[in-house]
This record gives structure tokens, sequence and C-alpha cells, in this order.
């Protein structure tokens, strides 16, 4: 089993109220393959929400705002549901401050990306599940 962001799966639940749908992705979910989570909103964040980024171990959005403790609440949660499916995997939104795997943005909402891994992400690999970014 597989686990995925939900804006990947066609869910609108980005900070903008888009979805970044894949097909396959899609397709995965339709087909049972694979569980789609939005860990942001899993943390209390609304949808829409100001973007954030990963400045360090802290969570900031455009204004300035920290959001860090509802990163981490919703990387938690996505992690409980992760384990309770047996997800081995996940595919996930590459460069978000939650779901970027390698490469994320770099904190000045420039668009700008620095080597790095998003919160939810960085959970996963600490709990031994093979992360994908999906661009």
């Amino acid at each position: 089993m597989k686990i995925v962001s939900a804006c990947l799966s066609g869910v609108h639940c980005r900070y903008d109220c888009k979805a970044q749908t894949r097909s396959p992705i899609e397709e995965m979910v339709q087909n049972g393959e694979a569980i789609p989570v939005c860990p942001e909103q899993l943390g209390g964040l609304s949808t829409p929400r100001p973007p954030a980024e990963r400045i360090g171990d802290q969570v900031l959005t455009n204004q300035g705002v920290d959001v860090t403790e509802q990163y981490t609440r919703g990387a938690e949660e996505a992690l409980r549901i992760a384990k309770l499916v047996g997800a081995t995997e996940a595919l996930l939104k590459s460069k978000s401050p939650m779901c970027g795997c390698g490469k994320i943005y770099d904190g000045t909402f420039t668009g700008a990306q620095k080597d790095g891994d998003g919160v939810f992400a960085e959970l996963l690999k600490k709990h031994g599940i093979k992360v994908t970014p999906v661009d």
C-alpha cells in the first residue's frame, strides 16, 4: 500500500484550493492501491491558507506566521494513517514544506529551492517509509 499527497489524486486541498492531479496517482487511489492524505489539513490548517515555506525547523507563512505546530501535528497524523494501512512507500508533492523530498522551497517565497525535506517526508523517512517526490 502507498500513501499519496491528496492534491496529486485530485483533491483540492493545496494552499490555493487547487489540485495538482496526476492521472497515474488518481488511478492508484481509484484502484485501492493508494490512500490520499493532506497533512496540512490533518494538522488543522484551512484551505485556502497562506503559502508557507520551511526555514530550518520552522514553517512560516509568507505573512511571517509560525505554523510549525500545525505542520508537525499533521505530519504525525498522516504517519498514523500510513502505519494503519501498512504503507511502505509514499508518493508526495515535490518542493512542498510538508511533502517535498530532496528539494524544498528555500523560505524566501521567490521560487528558489534548497536541499532538504518537508516535515512529513522527513518523518516518513525516519520511520522507514520510502518517499518518492512527484513533480
